[in-house]
């Protein structure tokens, strides 16, 4: 675990364990020079402290943002901690309880119980990842602590317990007692240097302190032979315990990160066997300089040896030093490869920002954390346009600058992921509802401004939904419900921000239903066919009829197209639906042409969606229809609209093909969409249909009247038929033939009728009765 900066108020279980330290010591102290008379006094100190650091392990054990392995270490050194209550009762007995005067000695049952608690404290470290090491590492931790054991025993013995007679009777179990304790000192050392990626580093080294402190102290025990009223536990256990209670304290505050990365075993305490053998051959020397004489020239000699041993060692290590350093520099290459291959799996290698699980790590830690934030979706308008007329090159040019204006304008606690396509993510931390939206403004004013690509002038126009983090929310679920208000932005003409609002789940629920029950209409005979008349100006002669769908539903009587064909587009049934009524009118058209002959309508328009131009064999389908129903392909007539043949991909090769079938093409509600004359030529267009929208003017003085005026200039140079959409009075369908309008349709002049109201009109005009509408 990356080390983690606590929280600097101090707890009262701290507050308390330096209070009792303090009592402890004090009363340690002043017993060297004062005789209590009353010496159990003076255990409340450790006995107290003893429950005190139970209770701390207890507390950090039970800590849930803990992982399981730290949570499992902690509650092995609970049981330590139950150990050390019962080991200082037991030693108070032994000491001041079980004789008429106080005395050193400690019982076998207090030995054994001192055993038991660093026994727990060996089985917590052994526990660990970080034992999870090669058999050398073991080797080098047992020579480690091979060497300090028998180094610290035998001066221990030299210059402590050998001269005390009262402890030479439990000399051999003090010495062992004092192994487990230096051993238990080097495994949390060694813990504490490498790291586990699970515990506190420095609740570790505060671990080792105490154990190191509580030995010291516990070596002068032989000191203090003279004072049986005075023990050094009434020292070495608060001095334990307050360190362990800080540790406990320390780890419960720590919030988990990173593991860090751990440092190899091997490379620490080098220095520790150089050290132990000048202690042992100084010990050895000193004890021979006494007697003098051989004894003393065969010590001199083993120095000199060990010494010449240990420079010709040193000499070999700094050789494999040289050795290591470039072992070093290849693992360093190696792990700046690794940096790479990390940073690629959470980042987008076409922008370089975040990915889906970047964002989707984040937005989890963030939610479990309990912090307020928002999530926004947003999506560039008309992106497909981009890369079917300019190319994915230069899709990806725009994508990528995209990417960085979101980089300049947001803060740096924020995040902005891709997530597929033109699609990104933000990740807003920190802030209300009101600044999100200041800030939104700003992303979007950013974005949307001009600019240059390879020679091209573009102008991003973003589609945005947010939403806000609510109780029990997921990083999918906020996705979600940005995804559903974006939507809405589009549906509302784009270049805007939407906020999720729950009724749109209303709405989406009912477009479900209603999507659900599109797919049966067929079956269930709820479709139909109108056609509306397109007239010769200006007598009003029946020149052609559009098809037009219409959906009588059970439940809500006639849909409007204007909701269902976007749900059809949306959910893909489009095509299913386009193949009946391209099935239907083929059928009426060719009924008529048999029927009536020349008298017949000259062109039946038939709506054909941009999915269906892109569906793969469609062209040939349309040929099959053609063959099996024996309509002339001149009568038919494929109305598609600007956006769906932009470009030069699919949609664009299936218009031609349909062209050299011999149908005609019709480009409908021109000038409303991604309005382009070059469309009159890349695209085998025959008519050329004026959308309402500027017919709607063609009265007045007003731009659309000049609009109107000025393509029928050009439909005349181009040979192309123009037809006015969406005539409503007399005055328009006047204004439009004076301009050279020849063919229109509108209300004015009929509303679409079924297949068999228009029979009846096609054979009245046989007869001669009626040659117009008005």
């Amino acid at each position: 675990m990356s080390e983690v900066r606590p929280e600097r108020r101090i707890s009262g279980v701290v507050a308390l364990a330096f209070a009792l330290f303090a009592f402890g010591s004090g009363w340690f102290l002043i017993g060297l020079v004062h005789v209590w008379s009353h010496p159990i006094v003076g255990w409340f100190s450790p006995l107290a402290m003893s429950v005190l650091v139970t209770y701390a392990y207890v507390r950090v054990s039970r800590s849930p943002h803990l992982p399981a392995a730290t949570r499992r270490f902690w509650q092995h050194l609970t049981m330590s901690g139950f150990a050390l209550i019962a080991t200082v009762v037991s030693a108070m007995d032994d000491m001041l309880l079980s004789g008429p005067v106080p005395t050193q000695q400690f019982s076998t049952r207090t030995l054994v119980l001192l055993t038991v608690i660093l026994a727990f404290v060996l089985w917590a470290l052994l526990r660990l990842p970080a034992w999870q090491r090669t058999p050398g590492d073991w080797a080098r931790f047992a020579i480690d602590t091979g060497v300090l054991v028998i180094t610290c025993g035998g001066l221990l013995w030299q210059f402590s317990l050998r001269h005390a007679e009262v402890w030479q009777g439990q000399g051999a179990a003090m010495l062992g007692i004092c192994v487990l304790a230096l051993t238990g000192m080097i495994a949390i050392a060694k813990v504490a240097f490498a790291g586990t990626g699970q515990l506190d580093r420095r609740a570790l080294q505060l671990l080792s302190g105490g154990v190191a402190g509580s030995s010291a102290t516990g070596a002068l025990a032989p000191f203090l032979v003279d004072r049986p009223y005075l023990s050094t536990a009434i020292l070495s256990v608060p001095i334990a315990t307050l360190f362990t209670a800080l540790a406990a304290e320390r780890q419960r505050r720590a919030k988990p990160e990173e593991p860090a990365e751990e440092q190899p075993l091997g490379r620490r305490f080098s220095v520790l066997p150089y050290l132990a053998v000048a202690a042992m051959t100084g010990t050895l020397l000193v004890g021979e300089a006494g007697r003098g004489g051989d004894q003393l020239f065969i010590a001199v000699c083993v120095a000199a040896l060990t010494a010449l041993v240990v420079i010709r060692q040193i000499t070999a290590l700094r050789d494999n030093r040289r050795l290591l350093d470039t072992v070093d520099a290849n693992l360093q290459q190696l792990n700046a490869y690794q940096r790479k291959l990390a940073h690629e799996v959470t980042h987008d290698a076409l922008t370089g920002i975040a990915n889906r699980p970047a964002f989707t790590e984040q937005a989890t830690a963030r939610l479990a954390a309990g912090d307020g934030c928002h999530v926004a979706l947003l999506d560039l308008d008309d992106f497909k346009v981009v890369n079917d007329r300019l190319g994915h090159s230069m899709g990806d040019a725009l994508l990528r600058a995209v990417s960085g204006r979101l980089l300049e304008r947001l803060r740096p606690a924020d995040l902005v992921a891709r997530l597929g396509g033109d699609e990104f993510v933000l990740l807003l931390p920190g802030l209300d509802d009101e600044r999100v939206a200041a800030l939104l403004a700003e992303v979007a004013d950013a974005v949307q401004q001009p600019l240059s690509l390879h020679g091209h002038d573009l102008a991003p126009r973003l589609s945005i939904g947010v939403t806000a983090a609510q109780e029990g929310d997921t990083p999918e679920e906020m996705i979600r419900r940005a995804d559903v208000a974006m939507y809405a932005a589009k549906n509302m003409g784009g270049a805007r921000c939407t906020w999720f609002d729950p009724i749109m789940d209303q709405l989406a629920d009912a477009d479900a239903r209603l999507a659900a029950d599109l797919r049966q209409a067929i079956a269930r005979d709820e479709l139909f066919l109108l056609y509306q008349p397109i007239v010769e100006l200006p007598h009003g002669r029946l020149a052609g009829v559009e098809a037009l769908l219409r959906w009588r539903h059970p439940e809500h009587g006639l849909v409007s197209p204007g909701v269902f064909i976007p749900l059809a587009e949306r959910n893909g049934y489009i095509v299913e639906l386009g193949r009946w009524v391209l099935e239907q009118v083929v059928r009426q058209a060719a009924e008529w042409e048999r029927t009536y002959g020349p008298n017949a309508p000259e062109k039946v328009s038939v709506n054909i969606s941009a999915r269906q131009l892109r569906e793969p064999g469609f062209p040939a389908q349309v040929a099959e229809l053609l063959r099996e129903s024996g309509l002339d392909p001149y009568r038919l007539v494929a109305e598609v609209t600007e956006t769906a043949v932009l470009g030069t991909g699919e949609a664009l090769d299936a218009v031609r093909e349909l062209h050299a079938l011999g149908m005609r093409v019709a480009l409908d509600d021109f000038g409303t969409g991604q309005s382009s004359l070059s469309l009159l030529v890349d695209c085998p267009v025959k008519v050329l249909k004026v959308d309402k929208s500027f017919v709607d003017g063609v009265t007045g003085t007003s731009a659309q009247a000049v609009i109107v005026d000025g393509l029928i200039g050009i439909t005349e140079g181009l040979r192309i038929e123009a037809v006015a959409e969406g005539v409503e009075t007399e005055d328009q369908a006047f204004r439009l033939h004076k301009m050279g309008y020849r063919f229109a349709q509108g209300f004015h002049f009929a509303r679409p009728m079924a297949g068999d109201d228009i029979a009846l009109l096609l054979g009245v005009s046989v007869t001669g009765k009626v040659d117009n509408f008005h």
